[in-house]
């Protein structure tokens, strides 16, 4: 977020020179746009849109940085010798405010706000286009994709760094914005995404890579679970349709499978698209950044920066098919041939490496330009927050049968039905860790169900700090409405 004046003419460029996600979002170069004929035609409104999606294709999010923060903190992974330290210290906690990637996710996440603003705040303009040139149900569709994206943007803050400043307007002054409470954050997600699920079009009605009203429901319904609101809850979730488990796990992150039956959202990336702003674009969005680091970063024949914890591995169990799925094990064939015992060393001998968002099923090495796509939810995930909420609010019964469909798919017998509350609450933390192994969501799950302290004993996680981020130095700096008291705990 930036303190002084948004200028109209600067915003508009970060606006046209975007990284647009996926084939399906490119469109017409907007290049051609000025202040003065903005939002009037279809293109000029699709751009805009468009440019509020770049903001997650940058190193701050899910280009570099964040898989890091999330996959580390929740100790999923342990950091072999190279690995940079700023990355070293997700896994001890010792990042402070001054940590470069963390002030790149705030800034990454606030610039997408400030995108979806712009959209937002321009609904009358939009609106006034003839129908004739964009249709009714168009213009509150493309609307609902930047409501939905600002809430977004919004989740990503308001889990890592709790109080944050609440901006829904192109802010007019220089002077910054105040931090709002958590729970003024949560509300403006919340309408934003009940708002947008009314105009969104269905995953079989709208183009790959955007989002859809199944997409608006699901995370509707896991802010409510965050919340604590199970009933709410369940009562989104109950309304997706169209959904199911892929009956090949793997599917889910293979680059040829995207979008498959499971895939309800799920960050965009093609590396035929364009690569050339991979190592420029830390917090803007800006250029063809259509390209993740995720394959080379964690990539055992590659950089090899990270292996999965023995912690993780632990985790499952014995004939358990996402095991195979999820890892590499020495013994195993990929692209390369048969992976050796000298294949996974990096100062020692590690048991497994990653196989999950990898490309060795079809390439023998990584590159830095992985096309494949980042799934933010899919319908396992939904399936075991509906277990959450059963457990809850409904029969235990029932909320076994939630969870029995993921393991069935997992080649694992089912749970009996007769389980206490206390038993499916164990059986929903295991299966979560080994259902969504190193796709960012384990260290917020431990943080909301309040296990984190026992989990991440002796990795120096400290309660009633390490459950958010440290504001970012620049913004408290910087921000008129900001000091050093607004700074989160024990920063």
């Amino acid at each position: 977020m930036k303190k002084y004046k948004i200028i109209f003419t600067i915003f508009t460029m970060l606006l046209l020179v975007n990284a647009c996600s996926e084939k399906d979002l490119e469109l017409t170069n907007p290049n051609q746009l000025s202040p003065e004929t903005f939002f009037k035609n279809a293109a000029q409104v699709q751009s805009a849109v468009n440019a509020v999606y770049a903001n997650v294709q940058t190193r701050g999010l899910y280009v570099r940085h964040m898989f890091f923060m999330m996959d580390n903190m929740a100790h999923e992974n342990g950091g072999n010798p190279q690995l940079e330290l700023d990355k070293k210290q997700y896994l001890d906690f010792s990042f402070d405010s001054s940590h470069g990637p963390i002030r790149d996710y705030w800034e990454s996440c606030f610039r997408g706000i400030n995108k979806a603003n712009f959209v937002i705040g321009n609904e009358e303009a939009i609106n006034e286009i003839p129908d004739s040139f964009l249709s009714a149900a168009s213009k509150a569709k493309f609307i609902s994709e930047a409501k939905f994206l600002r809430a977004f943007y919004y989740f990503l803050l308001v889990t890592r760094y709790g109080d944050v400043p609440l901006i829904t307007v192109i802010s007019e002054s220089g002077e910054g914005f105040p931090k709002s409470s958590a729970d003024a954050v949560y509300a403006q997600i919340i309408t934003d995404l009940q708002d947008a699920s009314t105009s969104l079009l269905n995953k079989a009605d709208e183009e790959k890579g955007r989002a859809t009203k199944g997409a608006a429901i699901a995370l509707l319904g896991k802010v409510y679970l965050y919340r604590g609101e199970h009933g709410l809850a369940m009562a989104e979730f109950n309304k997706l349709s169209g959904y199911s488990l892929e009956p090949n796990f793997f599917d889910n992150f293979k680059e040829e499978t995207e979008h498959g039956v499971e895939s309800i959202f799920e960050i965009e990336f093609d590396d035929d698209l364009g690569a050339g702003a991979k190592w420029n674009s830390s917090v803007s969005g800006a250029g063809p950044n259509e390209v993740t680091f995720r394959g080379q970063e964690y990539g055992f024949n590659d950089w090899f920066n990270v292996y999965p914890s023995e912690d993780l591995l632990d985790e499952y169990e014995a004939g358990d098919s996402r095991y195979a799925d999820t890892f590499y094990s020495v013994g195993d064939t990929f692209a390369g041939g048969v992976i050796t015992a000298a294949d996974v060393t990096a100062g020692e001998q590690r048991r497994a490496v990653w196989k999950k968002y990898q490309n060795y099923y079809k390439d023998a090495n990584e590159d830095q330009e992985s096309g494949i796509n980042m799934k933010v939810i899919r319908y396992a995930d939904v399936l075991l927050m509906m277990a959450e909420c059963e457990n809850e609010i409904g029969t235990q019964a029932d909320a076994v049968g939630y969870i029995n469909r993921v393991r069935l798919r997992a080649g694992l017998t089912g749970l009996a039905t007769t389980l206490t509350k206390d038993q499916v609450f164990d059986a929903i933390v295991h299966e979560r860790k080994v259902e969504l192994a190193g796709e960012q969501v384990r260290f917020n799950d431990m943080i909301r169900w309040g296990i984190a302290s026992t989990e991440l004993a002796g990795t120096n996680f400290q309660a009633g700090k390490s459950e958010l981020l440290p504001i970012p130095d620049a913004e408290i700096s910087s921000n008129e409405n900001m000091t050093d008291a607004d700074q989160n705990p024990g920063y």
